[in-house]
């Protein structure tokens, strides 16, 4: 019986597979020159349906498969610059080779295969990718990510970061300007896919470039979002609430007008289930843990996955074009969170070995408990004013107040190798602090009739203030085992510290074309820095029932301010197959440091002269396969509390001194890339690595006393690095209702640290391989499958530590479905395992975290009413292991248990526009 099933479903799959056939051809100009990346895709004659589509290699060979039918359908080609080419085939019942088939030139009459102008699935134009929207199959109520999903090359990990053809997104604008936020992740997952009409994706370009039509100099990729004409004009939005046990709630409400350039927009949330941003998606909302768990939208707030976070969010957006030639864009954000943790860690320090046999470590355990509650007003503008067709001025102040509260009691104990306790602690903390900040940057752009020739002018400024108070109440004993003393510190003190920080930079750029493709740029960059620290101490006087007594020990003033200019001049090179830039200068840096404590002053002066040297290549082999390469000279410099000799003794456990012979970091970054991805065959892969090698690199030199005290300073070494690497492969295939889409990737790094314990030199050799595997199986609108796999290794080996290395490594399995059978359901399912090996004694390795959601449309889909259950099994966990240079960390934090949840979500749209003649037009491919 088995066997004739078996034989049964070969011979069904083998009928099947039978019934395609394929098609292949070649696509050129009137010259019968080849043409690359012309689209070809059959559509049916019936109703217009998308049947399949493929792009032209490079020689201008296609191939396509398509099933049997006994039908007329339209055979297309499209082409920018080319008449649209069109053959009707009666049927396609048998494999076929077309031939070359020759475009005609836009002004050329081709009487009866010329066709009105058509939309094309995809499109290459010059440097831009270009989807039109109406072509990929989503369901009605689905929502642009739904959209984005779809599109070939486009790819969306479990953490919401977007890759187009292996490059990451780091932008997506609708109608070329943010909608909230450059991120992007609101239009995501909030406008519905319906009213999309095309999806283009480029290159990401800086402003300066945008005004200087320069070519992108990154390696990010940017998706903008045009809508539709008739879909422009409307009002539309989502409104969410729920209850569930345990006093769990979550809210949240987006609201959208849009009136050809104008659009308003007005969101808000709240809820207590660690959502610290938005999210409004069908399965699982906010619900942290979930597949799409909500993003935080220039909020200043974000939940590190430690403790439980209460927050509320209130967003405003406004973009309109107030007079001809001045584009502005508005929001503003109201943001609090208030949440609550319970931490336990264990700590394993390595000494350095310094008679080669005695093993040297301290094992330091703590628990805590904390209450941080913060707000935060944001306020972020862009406005670009076109002067004239040749300048352009554009202009982004941004303004941010927000204010932090933070309670923390814990206790705290050290002991060496053998158990013996060397000092413990215990206390409370409260600290609140006010920050205010200011940023703005300011473009001018003049371009010459000369192609090529511009002048840039770039203002940035950036305003920092901190004011804030920190209380301290504790009591620490020391236990010096070898004299037999024992010490005890205790503190009843508040330190009150005000820190500003002031950047100023003006950038002048002017770039002469010496060829069609070849111009030289000049560039003059200057910027200040002005950092200053104003620290107060005082003790608890019972006299006064106060802080009144002056602790001079906490009181000092550092203050470090950083001239610049850096002179510089480079080349651009911009031809159709790659294009590329150098640039070197001399960087001057008067580096000035001063500061006093206990009534002594101290000045570190310092002038450096380095040089300033980065560049990249962008080289396109085709249309599909690329490499990129940059290489950038660095140097970031420290810290006044680092170079000024002054005594930080805040923390009974811990001092810090500065150096005054310290030198900044110096270090060369590097990064390459390999991308290919097919569209015949939906198909691709993608290499990349880079690091940065220090040649010289600040770093701790700590020495511990025999009571575990440790007192730290800095210095430079040279010869470290720390450098990473990974790659991918992806494919897409589809037979009728089965969509299948194959992941395989891993990432990695390798980090070389040094650093000085005790005097002793130490040196860390770590290592990360991550591999992974995701599959995806989509049967129509019915059911979607996904299950993946993620796999990481650490490994760190030492040089003159008692131990020659530690590693860890961590399994996560999970199975992502969901179901919308039968009719108006949907129900989504996401069960993940996840093991941490080598973590300590009295931390749980392992734990099951299942997340389940039943939902049911009515009202013609304008209600959702959901049910949804997070952690079934009740074992969610929160511990981990980190494993830095010179330690190893456990730690286990409070993360949210078991909860249900009922909520009911309202939908509104009212558009002015007609509906599209091709909306709901279904898409296949095979």
């Amino acid at each position: 019986m088995q066997k004739g099933l078996s034989l049964l479903l070969l011979l069904f799959t083998t009928l099947c597979f039978s019934q395609n056939v394929t098609l292949t051809g070649k696509v050129s100009d009137p010259d019968n020159l080849p043409l690359e990346s012309a689209t070809i895709y059959l559509t049916s004659v019936k109703d217009t349906t998308v049947i399949n589509y493929t792009l032209s290699d490079k020689n201008g060979n296609w191939e396509m498969r398509a099933r049997v039918k006994d039908e007329p359908i339209d055979l297309k080609i499209s082409f920018v610059g080319f008449t649209d080419y069109k053959q009707r085939l009666e049927s396609i019942a048998e494999d076929k080779d077309f031939g070359t088939l020759k475009m005609t030139d836009l002004s050329t009459e081709l009487s009866e295969v010329v066709i009105e102008s058509e939309v094309p699935p995809i499109r290459v134009k010059s440097d831009t990718l270009e989807f039109n929207a109406s072509s990929f199959k989503v369901l009605p109520d689905a929502n642009v990510q739904a959209l984005i999903k779809q599109l070939p090359g486009v790819e969306i990990d479990s953490d919401g970061k977007i890759t187009v053809n292996g490059k990451e997104v780091n932008q997506i604008l609708v109608n070329g300007k943010p909608f909230f936020d450059k991120d992007g992740k609101v239009a995501l997952q909030n406008l519905p896919a319906e009213i999309i009409d095309k999806v283009q994706v480029t290159d990401t370009k800086t402003k300066k470039e945008e005004l200087t039509g320069q070519a992108a100099s990154g390696n990010n990729a940017s998706i903008n979002l045009t809508i539709d004409k008739d879909k422009n004009k409307g009002l539309f939005g989502k409104f969410m609430v729920g209850y569930g046990t345990d006093e769990r709630y979550e809210s949240s409400g987006l609201i959208n007008y849009f009136k050809d350039k104008r659009k308003i927009s007005v969101l808000a949330s709240s809820n207590n289930i660690n959502s610290t941003g938005f999210s409004m998606n069908e399965i699982f909302d906010s619900m942290g843990g979930g597949r799409n768990d909500s993003y935080s939208i220039v909020s200043g707030i974000r939940n590190n996955g430690s403790g439980i976070t209460t927050s509320n969010m209130l967003g405003v957006n406004y973009a309109d074009e107030w007079i001809e030639n001045l584009d502005s864009n508005i929001s503003y954000f109201y943001t609090t969170a208030d949440t609550e943790n319970e931490n336990r860690t264990k700590q394993i320090t390595y000494l350095t070995n310094n008679d080669g046999n005695t093993e040297n470590s301290l094992i330091t355990e703590s628990s805590s408990s904390t209450d941080n509650e913060q707000y935060n007003h944001n306020f972020n503008t862009q406005f670009e004013f076109k002067i004239d067709s040749t300048s352009t001025i554009y202009f982004d102040p941004k303004f941010a107040v927000s204010n932090s509260k933070a309670k923390n009691t814990s206790q705290q104990s050290t002991r060496d190798q053998d158990n013996i306790l060397l000092n413990e602690s215990e206390g409370a903390t409260f600290s609140d602090s006010d920050n205010k900040n200011f940023s703005s940057s300011l473009d001018y752009n003049k371009s010459f009739n000369k192609k090529g020739r511009y002048f840039n002018l770039s203002l940035e400024n950036e305003n920092v203030v901190d004011d804030g108070a920190a209380f301290n109440k504790s009591i620490t004993t020391f236990y010096d085992n070898e004299t037999g003393d024992t010490t005890n510190d205790n503190r009843d003190q508040v330190r009150y510290n005000k820190q500003t920080t002031d950047k100023y930079g003006i950038a002048v750029e002017y770039a002469e074309p010496i060829t069609d493709s070849l111009k030289l740029v000049t560039q003059l960059n200057y910027g200040i820095e002005r950092n200053i620290g104003n620290r107060d101490g005082f003790n608890f006087d019972a006299t006064t029932n106060a802080y009144t007594r002056l602790n001079d020990s906490l009181t000092n003033y550092l203050a470090s301010n950083t001239y610049n200019v850096t002179p510089a001049v480079g080349i651009e090179i911009n031809k159709s197959k790659y294009s590329m830039a150098i640039s070197g200068g001399t960087s001057i840096t008067n580096f000035n440091n001063k500061g006093s404590y206990r009534e002594v002053d101290y000045k570190v002066n310092k002038q450096y002269i380095l040089p300033s040297i980065d560049g990249y290549l962008s080289y396109r082999f085709t249309k599909s396969k690329s490499t990129y390469i940059f290489y950038n000279y660095n140097v970031d410099f420290p810290q006044a509390s680092q170079v000024l000799p002054i005594e930080d003794v805040s923390n009974a456990l811990y001092t810090q001194t500065g150096n005054p012979d310290l030198d900044p970091n110096k270090s060369h970054y590097f990064y390459a890339s390999y991308r290919n991805f097919d569209y015949a065959t939906r198909s691709g892969y993608n290499f990349y690595g880079g690091g940065n090698v220090y040649d010289s690199r600040v770093v701790s030199t700590t020495e511990i006393s025999n009571t575990a005290k440790r007192n730290t300073t800095y210095t430079n070494v040279s010869g470290t690095y720390n450098v990473w690497f990974g790659g991918y492969w992806s494919k897409s295939v589809k037979r009728e209702e089965h969509k299948f889409r194959y992941n395989i990737g891993f990432s990695g790094g390798l980090n070389l640290d040094k650093g000085f314990t005790n005097s002793e030199s130490y040196e860390a050799h770590s290592i990360r391989l991550s591999p992974r595997v995701n599959f995806t199986w989509e049967y129509g609108d019915i059911l979607t499958i996904n299950p993946s796999y993620n796999f990481s290794y650490n490994e760190t080996n030492y040089t003159n530590y008692t131990i020659d290395g530690a590693s860890y490594s961590t399994h996560r399995f999970n199975l992502e479905t969901t179901s919308r059978w039968p009719n108006h359901f949907v129900f989504g399912n996401d069960f993940g395992y996840n093991y941490n090996s080598n973590l300590g004694d009295g931390f749980k390795k392992d734990f099951y975290l299942w997340n389940t959601s039943l939902g049911y449309n009515f009202l013609n889909d304008k209600l959702l009413f959901k049910v949804k259950v997070y952690d079934v099994l009740n074992q969610n966990l929160g511990t981990s292991r980190n494993i830095t240079p010179t330690s190893v960390y456990d730690q286990q934090n409070t993360v949210l248990k078991r909860y249900m949840m009922f909520s009911l979500t309202y939908k509104i749209e009212k558009f002015g526009g007609k509906k599209k003649e091709n909306e709901g037009r279904r898409f296949w491919y095979f």
